[in-house]
């Protein structure tokens, strides 16, 4: 239950810290680390499918894990949460 609390307090001052430093809608840069797995990043890939994002990976030198950057256009911080609500549902996936 905790860990719920400390998620939502979380968002709550990312919701703020996004409203009072950029302008909506407008371009938002995600980045995530996810284990070197296909079906994983395709996962995170489909979630930001048909919205215009711009998705980079590059893989650890040991070829263990995968950075996924996506760079895309956003509506406000909701839409921006909404996204990292959804990737979050991945197992083994952290976002930065």
């Amino acid at each position: 239950m905790s860990v719920d609390k400390n998620s939502e307090e979380f968002y709550a001052k990312l919701k703020e810290q996004l409203s009072d430093t950029s302008l909506w809608p407008g371009p938002y840069l995600y980045k995530f680390i996810v284990p070197s797995n296909t079906s994983k990043i395709k996962e995170i890939e489909d979630i930001f499918d048909h919205i215009g994002a711009v998705i980079t990976r590059k893989e650890s030198r040991t070829g263990k894990y995968t950075s996924v950057s996506i760079n895309v256009r956003m509506k406000n911080p909701d839409a921006v949460i909404a996204k990292y609500k959804e990737v979050g549902k991945i197992e083994g996936v952290i976002s930065l």
